[in-house]
């Protein structure tokens, strides 16, 4: 139905251009690095060409098609699998295709440095002082938590969550969410405004780990285990 309605209004998009498109889920692999999956909405992608993704970038080393095949090139309308990029993406990120890695890590900077700003231009309330106003029944209390996951799409699930659960005394506030470990720039973070740290199926790193002891950053794992008849466990 999609292609019928896209061939009666004529729908068409340059292939002779710098790809851009959108990151549909990213995640951290293992042995992979971090591996984004994306939607090339106009232009060609090449493996080898520098690409920006919200405050990412990297160059492409390798693309995968839908079947898990290498390829070289994508256009528009077509899917891939692309390594190479130096952080995980956040899913919705509008990605480009750029002329050099230079440029690439001056927008990254500069979009990091915005993100950074926001997060920070409003300082929480300490888990103390949280208590402390809702017991006074002052207005409402601003809870702040850092979020860290396996993959993009747990990361905005547990944030609709959590953001879900706000009622008229307490309201959740998600200071920095994203994919991978946790890392000392969380640990600061949360050390900093007094926000716990949630991890699902992450752990920290080592020098986050000795921070976290060090800090006494309060923090909780959650796990999920599938077994042979699906059921799920959480720790």
């Amino acid at each position: 139905a999609v292609l019928l309605q896209a061939e009666v209004l004529e729908l068409t998009a340059p292939k002779d251009t710098p790809a851009k498109g959108l990151i549909i889920e990213a995640r951290l692999d293992k042995g992979r690095g971090p591996v984004a999956s994306l939607l090339v909405q106009s232009g060609t992608l090449r493996k080898g060409d520098v690409l920006l993704a919200g405050a990412t970038f990297g160059r492409i080393r390798a693309m995968l098609d839908e079947n898990g095949k290498q390829i070289d090139e994508a256009g528009p309308s077509i899917p891939v699998e692309v390594l190479g990029l130096g952080g995980v993406p956040l899913a919705g990120d509008v990605l480009a295709v750029v002329e050099n890695e230079q440029r690439a890590r001056e927008v990254s900077e500069y979009r990091q440095e915005q993100a950074t700003a926001k997060r920070t231009a409003m300082a929480p309330a300490s888990l103390d002082t949280m208590f402390s106003a809702l017991a006074d029944k002052q207005n409402v209390i601003e809870y702040p938590l850092v979020i860290k996951a396996d993959v993009q799409g747990s990361v905005e699930a547990i944030n609709s969550a959590l953001h879900s659960i706000s009622n008229d005394e307490i309201k959740v506030r998600i200071l920095h969410s994203g994919v991978g470990a946790i890392t000392e720039s969380d640990v600061s973070l949360a050390s900093a405004t007094g926000a716990p740290i949630i991890g699902f199926n992450v752990r920290p790193n080592a020098k986050a780990r000795e921070l976290i002891e060090r800090n006494k950053t309060r923090m909780k794992y959650f796990d999920v285990i599938y077994d042979l008849t699906d059921d799920v466990r959480g720790e």
